[in-house]
């Protein structure tokens, strides 16, 4: 392993927040695309049942 320590290996040699930071909004980036698709499928299926349902009637 390249560091001697788990607080060196966050530590990144002084790099570790800019890296850290990257990490963390990617991380949020993708958890924001995966709950947006959900939200989205939701409201489609909701509008298409609508739909069904006013074109059977």
């Amino acid at each position: 392993m390249a560091f001697d320590s788990l607080a060196e290996f966050v530590a990144m040699g002084r790099h570790g927040p800019y890296v850290w930071a990257s990490y963390g909004f990617a991380v949020a980036c993708f958890v924001y695309l995966g709950v947006e698709d959900r939200l989205r499928r939701a409201a489609l299926v909701k509008q298409l049942r609508r739909q069904k349902r006013r074109e059977s009637a």
